[in-house]
């Protein structure tokens, strides 16, 4: 171990969990995709946006190595999703509440 890097670990994420991830998130991008052919009406964004909130949350747990990170950077992570969630909470409550003009 160098001086330089004392106190520091690495975790090693083995082979076979990145293969099982990289399949997990190509079979959810045919979700996705068969999602996008069939007209559930409303409900189109909110599964949109589920699948991508899964894939997103695996990108970020196993690619980044979020999972095996110190607690402060989980705790950053998860302000970060906090506040992305604040934001889009005040921005649909903004849209959803205006009075529409039908033309």
């Amino acid at each position: 171990m160098k001086a330089g890097r004392r106190g520091v670990s690495e975790h090693i994420v083995s082979r076979g969990i990145y293969a099982g991830i990289g399949a997990t998130l190509l079979i959810f991008t045919g979700i996705t995709y068969y999602a996008a052919t069939v007209d559930l009406g409303p409900f189109n964004v909110v599964v949109a946006l589920t699948i991508a909130t899964f894939k997103a949350s695996l990108v970020v747990l196993y690619f980044m190595h979020a999972r095996y990170s110190p607690r402060r950077t989980q705790l950053v992570i998860v302000a970060g999703f906090f506040w992305l969630a604040l934001l889009l909470g005040m921005t649909l409550s903004d849209y959803l509440t205006r009075a529409w003009q039908h033309i």
